[in-house]
């Protein structure tokens, strides 16, 4: 590589005891290191400082957060804006007609004359007149057409018999499982390439190469991890927060009800979730040396991610497929909190579920750090996953 690196501007991670030499530059430490949860600390806030620093992450981070909080805000008026007034000219027999109608605004008017002016002038949408030749003794007058609101109000309803009152709304189930997916998707994919871009750049400006003489391999990708899990954490609480405030000032009752359930399980999935997507980042990063090849060894994860989030929004009114999905660790964070707001899950599958995400992610930091020791001081041409994988350390 032909990038040169300032030895200062990396932090040292060593211990206060160990002894630099050559000047600035930390010493490499062979039998001593430094303590490994000390310098995974160091790491972590190395790390959220650049990001806090960096305005492109701040903007993005605000901007959601205030999005989803403001949309949540509007839905409680969404309603309202969505739904239409009709004003409607009514004779004594056609106010009693028309009393109670949601979406009618009576006019009273005294002859049947009156309302057809009323009508032809395009002051109402219809009258409703008596009429003794009518079957009902009323009928609509109308320039065109009648509204359906009114129309649909006037005529006999048969009896109808609800099974289920409170179930859910299938609307509302596919935007939950929408929203849900877009979060974790999002949150994934974007800290997850933060952590990749982070590894690829310090391996081309050799800065990896001073770090890892003050601290372990295994210590600088936990250390990335870890920070960059906090705050995609803190991104999501944030996102909730916002969004319960937006649910308490529309008086939704739906977020604050029946959407608490499902986001109570979908943040212990997201987090475990989070650390295993954000380690195979790191791997995939530390097996390429250029910017430009990190699309090759990323994409396989990106798919991961990806294919079993479209399969909840497409099978999401499937039960069995939803089952099946629920213990995928891809999957999970979504498929759980759909299937706990729909009722078809049993009390013990989150926990489950749970267990074989964490289980997974452990499997997963282990087969990671062994890529990122591995490939993290290799340079030139990139790094297959068999290669990182089965090639000696260096």
């Amino acid at each position: 590589m032909s990038a040169q690196t300032n030895p200062a501007s990396a932090p040292n991670y060593a211990s206060t005891s160990t002894t630099a030499r050559n000047g600035n530059q930390p010493a490499p430490m062979t039998a001593t290191r430094a303590n490994f949860a000390t310098a995974i600390g160091l790491i972590i806030e190395r790390e959220i400082a650049v990001r806090l620093k960096s305005k492109a992450f701040m903007i993005s981070t605000i901007f959601s957060i205030v999005l989803f909080g403001a949309l949540v805000a509007v839905s409680g008026a969404l309603p309202s804006l969505l739904s239409s007034t009709d004003q409607v000219a009514v004779t004594s027999a056609g106010a009693k007609a028309v009393d109670g109608i949601d979406g009618i605004d009576a006019i009273p008017v005294d002859t049947v004359d009156e309302a057809k002016k009323l009508v032809k002038s395009g002051d109402v949408a219809a009258a409703v007149v008596e009429d003794d030749q009518s079957p009902v003794g009323l009928t609509v007058i109308a320039e065109r057409s009648a509204p359906d609101s009114l129309t649909g109000a006037l005529s006999q309803v048969p009896t109808v018999e609800l099974l289920d009152p409170d179930a859910p709304d299938p609307v509302l189930t596919n935007f939950l499982g929408l929203g849900l997916g877009i979060v974790f998707f999002m949150s994934a994919v974007t800290f997850g390439s933060t952590i990749a871009a982070s590894v690829v750049e310090e391996k081309q400006s050799r800065i990896v190469e001073i770090l890892l003489a003050s601290t372990s391999a295994r210590a600088l990708m936990f250390g990335k991890v870890l920070a960059c899990s906090i705050l995609a954490f803190a991104q999501i609480a944030l996102t909730a927060v916002s969004v319960l405030v937006g649910a308490a000032i529309s008086g939704n009752d739906v977020v604050l009800g029946k959407v608490m359930g499902p986001i109570a399980w979908f943040v212990p999935l997201f987090l475990v979730g989070f650390v295993m997507i954000a380690a195979l980042y790191a791997a995939a990063a530390s097996m390429v040396s250029r910017t430009e090849d990190l699309g090759s060894t990323s994409s396989p994860i990106m798919m991961l991610i990806f294919l079993p989030y479209m399969a909840v929004i497409i099978f999401s009114s499937n039960e069995s497929v939803m089952a099946v999905l629920s213990y995928i660790p891809f999957s999970a964070a979504v498929a759980v909190p759909m299937r706990v707001f729909l009722g078809t899950i049993e009390w013990w599958e989150p926990l489950v579920s749970l267990l074989i995400l964490a289980v997974t992610t452990v499997l997963a930091l282990l087969i990671a750090t062994r890529i990122f020791e591995r490939s993290i001081l290799q340079s030139g041409p990139k790094v297959t996953w068999k290669q990182a994988l089965s090639r000696p350390r260096g």
